[in-house]
């Protein structure tokens, strides 16, 4: 619903909406609130399409979607019934003195119109709590129903109709973490039958004889990198020494998946792939996303290929060019594997590896120095990211974390180059944007390093600035710690139809091309690329009629996808707390505002403890805790302060890849 009003207010096409969507576009448009020219639809410029965002006081606010427009004032009066969460369309009151306001004119229906619930026993009575606000729902179990079911039976909500949709099982059982994180957005775990029986229909195998005017590179000993649980391989590499040219070869999902297909309206509503503990649910059948399109060694595939002459003195990308193409990876390396031969430890197995591992060398001096030019723009932040290794009964037993290697930095500046190239080849599209940090979080984010003893000198620039706070944190032996503050002072990465730069990169344009099989948002791109490689102007206007629309939707998307891997972690790390309630840990002060939080670093580490008190705490202190409480259901795990003490047994960084 949010997505439809958001593509709206941007203006639509009758043809281009589902069915759904289409009897919802003729009902506003009976009633008055659109505009139809040149057969595109948009919301009346008196109204505004908005969430209800209630106040203690009855009244509310819009929080209107779709544009940057600034919140309008609703009096209670003026609600006409409309709750918190819900989507509206409001009427702007022109010419009224005071805040801008509106008056709600239409309830289109419910924000959130699916959670997660769970049967709860208060004052002797079952009663259903929403997982998410620990508030009961209004929906109403018969008592012959709640005698069927148990405390801590889970089941997901629709509450556009109020109604139970499916029964997930028990919060007993490990297992149903997986089912509560996608219920929670009502992610589809599984694909239809008729969309399995499209991808099947494709066969295994690339058929090259179909493809006659691809630009055969079979012959180039391309070789693709990644950890050693992967499945799915977007992106193949070659470098040719003589050229001083690299190529970087994508699956070409879109030779696939055509646009409005129904695979396509599948992989649009999930948008990325949920990448989880112990499995991912993909965004493409696996047909495709694990075999057709995967880059699997010794075996032909299409691709769609960058291939970037670099001069090896400026590092300046001199001529790209883009090919729709035929591959046969040689080799499939971890990055492990890559390391090893790095240091000298792996030596090669066959002549595929000989030939491979004869550019890899160079490959990795260059992109070496390619890093260090694109440091003098960008940043070069640290943080932690844990990997979280379940056992059989869904339960943790074992977090790691380690450094970034030359293979996976060699990696991220080869996907790096393709996306800038790609991003160069248009002027509106998908472009992933990072928008400069505002000055009052840079200034909040000042506030809080003079609490711990950094003193910051404002430079000629916010790059200056930050490179002399990292310096400092270096010095203090914080500079993690530190990284994770200045990440948090700035903007969220998003997808936008219009580029404005990505500000922690240092490129002036920059875009996601890389993983179609994973992210929609590059399958988008490689249309895009495709109608102007063709010059097909007609094909190149349809992909961008809702162009607004779409970058707002996928970047929605994305944190969905984000918070649903979130959500089975932070539930494993409770399960695993509520196992050890009375437990003394060791955790390290991470924020102190609005409450103190501590990240544990202990038989376990990176789950996030949440302190009663403040004790005198100070940001980046290293404590023992008393773990007090831990709750499955928010996820949240309590703690109690025992004790100041000097360090930690540090485990190992993890950089993290932009």
């Amino acid at each position: 619903m949010k997505i439809f009003l958001i593509k709206l207010t941007h203006g639509v096409i009758e043809k281009d909406l589902p069915s759904k969507e289409k009897e919802l576009l003729q009902e506003l448009n009976t009633m008055g609130f659109l505009n139809l020219e040149d057969d595109k639809y948009t919301l009346n410029s008196k109204y505004r399409a908005g969430l209800i965002d209630l106040t203690q006081t009855g009244s509310a606010y819009l929080k209107v979607i779709g544009t940057s427009m600034k919140d309008l004032f609703i009096e209670a009066s003026h609600l006409k019934g409309a709750g918190k969460d819900d989507l509206v369309i409001a009427q702007r009151l022109i010419g009224k003195r005071g805040k801008p306001s509106a008056v709600v004119a239409h309830i289109v229906g419910k924000a959130e119109l699916f959670g997660v619930a769970c049967i709860m026993i208060n004052d002797g009575r079952k009663i259903l709590n929403d997982l998410k606000t620990n508030t009961p729902v209004a929906i109403t179990l018969a008592p012959k129903a709640l005698d069927e079911y148990k405390e801590y039976d889970v089941f997901q909500i629709d509450y556009k109709s109020d109604s139970i949709k499916k029964y997930l099982g028990s919060l007993n059982d490990p297992h149903i973490d997986e089912d509560i994180a996608l219920a929670l957005f009502n992610r589809h775990k599984e694909f239809e039958p008729d969309i399995l029986a499209q991808a099947k229909n494709f066969g295994v195998s690339v058929d090259t004889s179909q493809y006659p005017d691809r630009k055969d590179l079979r012959d180039l000993p391309f070789c693709t990198i990644d950890p050693v649980t992967a499945k799915d391989f977007d992106d193949a590499i070659y470098f040719d020494v003589k050229e001083h040219a690299l190529y970087v070869a994508i699956a070409d999902v879109s030779s696939y998946v055509e646009p409005f297909g129904a695979i396509d309206t599948e992989a649009m509503y999930r948008g990325f792939t949920v990448y989880f503990p112990h499995k991912s649910v993909p965004m493409l059948p696996r047909e495709l996303s694990e075999n057709l399109c995967s880059l699997r060694p010794n075996e032909d595939r299409l691709a769609f290929t960058f291939k970037m002459f670099i001069d090896p003195t400026s590092l300046e990308v001199t001529k790209t060019e883009l090919y729709e193409t035929l591959i046969h990876s040689r080799r499939r390396y971890t990055y492990a594997q890559v390391d090893d031969f790095f240091e000298g430890t792996l030596k090669a197995q066959n002549e595929h590896d000989k030939v491979t591992m004869a550019y890899l060398p160079a490959l990795k001096e260059l992109t070496q120095n390619l890093k260090r030019q694109r440091m003098i723009r960008g940043y070069d932040f640290r943080s932690r990211e844990f990997d979280i290794d379940l056992n059989e009964e869904g339960l943790i037993q074992g977090v790691s974390s380690e450094d970034e290697t030359p293979s996976h930095a060699l990696i991220e500046d080869c996907m790096l180059l393709a996306n800038k190239a790609a991003a160069d080849m248009f002027e509106k599209g998908v472009y992933r944007i990072h928008e400069s940090p505002s000055p009052l979080k840079l200034q909040s984010l000042y506030s809080q390093l003079f609490a711990i003893g950094i003193d910051v000198e404002i430079k000629g620039s916010i790059r200056q600035t930050i490179s002399d706070i990292q310096k400092k944190a270096e010095e203090l032996g914080i500079r993690e710690e530190v990284d994770t503050l200045i990440i948090q002072s700035q903007m969220q990465a998003k997808y936008a139809p219009d580029n404005a730069g990505h500000f922690g990169l240092g490129f002036d344009s920059y875009t996601h091309f890389t993983s179609p099989i994973r992210r929609y948002s590059d399958l988008m791109v490689h249309r895009l690329l495709k109608s102007i490689l063709a010059k097909d102007d007609e094909q190149g206007a349809y992909l961008m009629r809702n162009i607004d629309a779409l970058c707002e939707q996928i970047s929605i998307l994305e944190r969905e996808a984000d918070y649903t891997a979130k959500d089975l972690e932070n539930r494993k790390y409770a399960r695993w707390a509520s196992e050890r309630i009375g437990t003394i840990v060791k955790a390290r002060i991470i924020s102190l505002e609005p409450a103190p939080v501590a990240i544990l670093f202990d038989e376990i580490i990176g789950a996030r403890i949440f302190l009663k008190g403040d004790e005198g705490l100070q940001l980046f202190g290293n404590v023992e805790i008393e773990l007090i409480e831990a709750s499955i259901t928010s996820t949240k795990i309590y703690g109690r302060f025992i004790k100041h003490i000097e360090s930690l047994e540090e485990n190992i960084l993890k950089i993290k890849i932009p």
